[in-house]
């Protein structure tokens, strides 16, 4: 090993028992699901009400984030004494909802108030009753489940949120109602009728009303999909119509979903929240729970290849752990540039949710299927999802990613351009947020066009649209959307997906700029790592046609091979004076390494212009067989802007 090597695996505490799990079986995922529980036993306050993981703030008070410690892991450890696994620790858990739903203890978590963050602790709670009631209702006084009754019924008088967090006291009543306790069977009726107003078609539910289209993995895995399932599955015999219908809607949406993932079992970043980590496949561990058999060609053995082969990912990403063993805030290593003004430090645990199949036995067809890899040839190699307005791509060469226009947050969120505004997301370069508000070096505009009026102090990117549809031209789905960064500045965007040829490896970017004011821009491609593999220093210059490892720019391009992949971006427009460059991101920015460069045309625009730019992403990513062999005659086969798109270019 050489120095780098070595300063690369020097770790702060030895490898976290997660990270060391082969993820294969049921007792394997038994194990990962204690592991993680483990370390939050030096976390618990006095009387076990609150855990507490670190030390950064939110925008809602300490005693609610530190409920989130107590009852986020709850979402593992009920599965997992459902499942009839054994956990002494348990009682911790059990002994904090009885002293924090209990007014006369000083850890009482205290009543509920309008869109307060306790309504969303309080789903675990509700789900943990449903299942594992056996240690954590059964045993408890009548005076002790009084308290919890009425600790949970007191949200059902208060204001929530119009979106996902509806199913939240869905679950709280469900709770209770399985339990034969004091619940509000109106209160839960109404918000199951309420959030089905939610449904758009085709399994896809937006997170919230008709007024915006905000479909992440809220509308998944992180609440809407997963706890229709979660409902679908407990609910069956009380409300079987909906539970069925649930479940059609988990069938239709599973063949979208399914092409957000990866043979390596990552799935897409996209959104907010990402520091749930895999949670974001805790839709495929539903579809277990629910008992829900998906169409082809996603048989039980597919299910339980998508789940289980993104833990498998997760496990080798070791600096998702504090030294003491928690988790921290981040996505493949510690990082609050990502993080929503909600993430409290123990905010992640909502990341098991991913545990749910615990509670099913090892005859169960998820456990006892052998595990399929990715159905690639079964799934079509790009597909048009008109819901979430994205159109996903499988290349030949391994890289799964997706176009994207349309979607936005419908309310302020950091980065919030970065996290929906984006046109392109990928499983294997993940996105990069902005790190400050000086220079484009800070706002990292990967995958996005920025502008600048001020002289490339303040960058504006895509963080909305005025509109966007799919059209189809030569029988290819194309993304068209148009925003407005400013009053007498429009960029009417075209995304175009691969072409079936030679040029399978790049997609196209057309945008057709009016401006009213003299701008600079900048348009990236996917930020890629940037280091050298002998002594981790900052890739430097390199040949194309002879050398390993580096970075090129010229009149019209740029690239970057590292050991990541190679990633480049090409002007198509002749008349364009963009100027290629390798942008030196600043430190920190992307989700998955902390130090990257991005491949980007420059360009600056005069007032009363009209201009068009043609731009040719290229991506190749390492998880490719052979992409050392393949990427630098790859990068030679250009695409061409269509011929219907040319006419309208003249």
């Amino acid at each position: 090993m050489n120095a780098h090597s070595i300063a690369e695996a020097n770790r702060p505490a030895p490898n976290h028992p997660w990270s060391q799990n082969p993820l294969r079986t049921r007792d394997d995922v038994a194990n990962a699901c204690k592991s993680l529980l483990d370390p939050l036993k030096a976390g618990f306050s006095p009387k076990r009400a609150y855990v507490k993981v670190g030390s950064t703030g939110t925008r809602f008070d300490e005693r609610a984030a530190q409920i989130e410690g107590h009852a986020r892991p709850l979402w593992g450890l009920a599965p997992l004494l459902a499942g009839g696994f054994e956990y002494d620790a348990a009682k911790l858990w059990v002994e904090g909802v009885v002293n924090g739903t209990d007014p006369s203890c000083p850890e009482f978590w205290g009543n509920m108030e309008n869109i307060d963050q306790r309504m969303v602790e309080a789903c675990p709670i509700g789900f943990t009753l449903a299942i594992a009631h056996k240690d954590f209702w059964d045993p408890l006084t009548e005076e002790q489940k009084h308290n919890v009754e009425a600790w949970l019924a007191s949200m059902n008088d208060k204001e929530m949120p119009n979106t996902n967090w509806l199913w939240f006291r869905v679950f709280a009543n469900l709770g209770l109602a399985k339990n034969n306790a004091k619940y509000d069977p109106d209160r839960l009726e109404k918000d199951v009728n309420h959030l089905n107003t939610f449904y758009r078609g085709d399994g896809w539910s937006n997170d919230g009303p008709a007024s915006y289209r905000q479909m992440d993995y809220y509308s998944g895995s992180f609440a809407i999909q997963y706890l229709q399932l979660l409902y679908a599955k407990l609910a069956e015999k009380s409300d079987p119509t909906r539970a069925e219908e649930f479940r059609n809607r988990a069938r239709l949406y599973a063949l979208d979903f399914v092409n957000y993932y990866d043979r390596e079992g990552r799935s897409i970043p996209f959104g907010r929240s990402l520091t749930y980590r895999f949670a974001m496949s805790a839709f495929w561990g539903a579809v277990a729970f629910a008992d829900v058999e998906l169409p082809a060609p996603l048989s039980w053995g597919v299910v339980k290849g998508l789940l289980l082969r993104n833990f498998r990912w997760w496990s080798k990403q070791p600096d998702i752990f504090q030294p003491n063993g928690m988790l921290n805030i981040g996505y493949c290593y510690p990082n609050t540039y990502l993080a929503e003004n909600y993430n409290s430090p123990q905010s992640p645990y909502w990341c098991m949710l991913a545990f749910a199949p615990l509670a099913l036995p090892e005859s169960h067809p998820f456990w006892s299927s052998q595990e399929e890899e990715l159905p690639v040839p079964s799934l079509p190699p790009i597909k048009a999802l008109k819901h979430p307005m994205h159109i996903t791509v499988h290349s030949e060469k391994g890289h799964t990613y997706l176009l994207s226009s349309g979607q936005a947050c419908h309310y302020p969120i950091k980065a919030t351009q970065a996290k929906y505004g984006k046109f392109t997301y990928s499983s294997a370069f993940p996105y990069s947020v902005p790190t400050g508000s000086y220079t484009l070096e800070q706002f990292v505009p990967d995958n996005a066009l920025a502008l600048s009026d001020d002289e490339g102090e303040i960058w504006k990117m895509r963080r909305e649209v005025l509109d966007a549809e799919i059209e189809v031209h030569d029988e290819k789905p194309v993304l068209v959307s148009r925003m407005k960064p400013w009053h007498d500045v429009e960029v009417k965007t075209w995304l175009l997906p691969p072409d079936d040829g030679d040029a399978n490896d790049w997609h196209v970017r057309v945008h057709k700029v009016t401006t009213g004011r003299a701008l600079q821009s900048g348009e990236g491609a996917f930020a890629i790592y940037g280091c050298k593999r002998a002594d981790g220093r900052t890739l430097t210059s390199f040949d194309v046609n002879s050398g390993e490892e580096g970075t090129h720019a010229s009149s019209a391009e740029a690239l970057v091979v590292s050991r990541a992949g190679a990633v480049g971006i090409v002007e198509l427009e002749p008349s364009s004076s963009r100027v290629g460059t390798v942008l030196d991101s600043d430190a920190n920015s992307n989700l998955a390494e902390a130090r990257t460069l991005l491949p980007t045309l420059r360009g600056d625009l005069r007032a009363g212009e009209v201009k068009w730019f043609a731009t040719a992403v290229f991506a190749i990513p390492e998880s490719s067989d052979s992409w050392k062999d393949e990427w630098r005659t790859s990068w030679t086969k250009r695409p061409a802007v269509p011929a219907w798109l040319k006419k309208q270019m003249k």
